[in-house]
């Protein structure tokens, strides 16, 4: 399975709901729906800033993390953005691929 990073932002409504659930409530909540997706839930964690809330997460498939960020966005209380993570060995393959490229306007 893929590791992702998911950013949240709450937005008012959101932010209600995170009030009236708290943090472990929210937490069981993503948990549920990412184990529906056939993932799992590795850290969750809420921060200050311009980010609410960071939580790594195995999803068996991208398009299962895909719809998982979907399904956040359309419910209009939450604005996520989902980063796939690499792990060093994925960068050493990277590093060993051959890629043909010319730049814009490269001779």
């Amino acid at each position: 399975m893929a590791k992702y990073l998911i950013k949240a932002k709450y937005l008012a409504e959101g932010e209600k709901g995170l009030m009236h659930d708290g943090g472990t409530g929210r937490r069981a909540a993503v948990t549920k729906a990412v184990e529906a997706l056939g993932g799992t839930v590795h850290d969750f964690y809420y921060a200050f800033g311009d980010v609410d809330c960071y939580v790594i997460v195995d999803a068996p498939a991208a398009s299962a993390a895909f719809a998982l960020t979907m399904a956040v966005n359309a419910s209009g209380t939450v604005h996520v953005e989902t980063i796939p993570l690499l792990t060093c060995e994925d960068v050493d393959e990277a590093c060993h691929l051959h890629v043909s490229y010319r730049a814009p306007r490269a001779e």
